[in-house]
């Protein structure tokens, strides 16, 4: 198995050439990556012809799929209502997921701004353990939750709590977000032995085989102090910041590893995941 590489969303190249995103499988195949995740950051809008052409698309080009669940999701919010909601919204993106063919979703976790951490993880385990219970009732016990590790301090979703997230169901993936958390850690990804330490982290709680197909999104972040993450920008115009990708590269072809890698580059992520794919072969041979 070798890992994947593919871009969240259509960028500012695909866009300006392509009128829909039905034939972004046959893009991607063509400048050599290996997998699209679907924004349904704004809300979840698939109809029924698009998911069907796309997943076509998909499984004719060879690009697999995953789908980032809505923004306003909040696993931790203190009001029953909003978690109520984010439940019905993982089971929305579910449901397109399964239209579209694609295995995985990816999950906000919410904000601690008004209580304690702890309290934060508390709730949100029990939203996403009952949005799991509800998702198997629906049908949709083949998708994989992948809680997502967040770039702004105040928000829940450091490595350790995505972890404990994790550890609710044996299915869930985490999507370890190394922009975010370089962001949130104001630059404190400086090399290969802090990429070792946080995927020991995860070897450690949750297993070598979750380890080995991990979920992840990539790109260098502006952030500031005390806040954390600001902004996406590029690997060309990263204004001198991190997270650097090669010495992770390294370690997952070394490891032989087999994650599932989205860049998130500002308008460029579908030439910055190349950039990361090509890294990583080098590592291979």
């Amino acid at each position: 198995m070798l890992a994947k590489f593919g871009p969240a969303g259509n960028s500012d190249a695909y866009s300006k050439t392509h009128k829909s995103t039905v034939d972004v499988p046959k893009y991607l195949n063509e400048i050599g990556l290996d997998h699209y995740e679907y924004q349904c950051g704004r809300g979840v809008r698939v109809s029924d012809k698009l998911a069907q052409s796309l997943r076509a698309e998909s499984e004719k080009y060879g690009i697999t799929l995953s789908v980032h669940a809505p923004y306003f999701i909040s696993l931790s919010s203190v009001e029953e209502e909003k978690r109520d909601n984010s439940i019905n919204y993982i089971l929305q993106t579910c449901d397109a997921a399964k239209r579209l063919g694609a295995e995985r979703i990816v999950i906000h976790s919410g904000s601690c701004a008004k209580i304690t951490r702890e309290q934060a993880l508390e709730l949100a385990k029990d939203t996403l353990s009952r949005a799991r219970k509800a998702a198997i009732d629906q049908g949709f016990e083949d998708i994989v939750f992948c809680p997502e590790t967040m770039g702004k301090v105040n928000q829940l979703g450091d490595l350790a709590e995505v972890i404990e997230l994790c550890k609710l169901d044996d299915t869930f993936l985490p999507t370890i977000d190394f922009g975010h958390l370089n962001a949130r850690g104001f630059g404190c990804i400086n090399g290969k032995e802090d990429y070792e330490k946080m995927l020991s982290d995860v070897e450690n709680a949750l297993g070598y085989d979750r380890l080995k197909v991990f979920h992840s999104h990539f790109s260098k972040i502006m952030f500031t102090i005390p806040g954390g993450e600001k902004m996406h920008l590029t690997f060309d115009d990263n204004q001198g910041f991190g997270p650097d990708y090669e010495p992770l590269m390294e370690l997952v072809a070394k490891k032989g590893l087999a994650p599932t890698f989205i860049c998130e580059s500002a308008g460029t992520q579908d030439k910055d995941a190349l950039t990361m794919k090509n890294c990583y072969l080098s590592f291979k041979e």
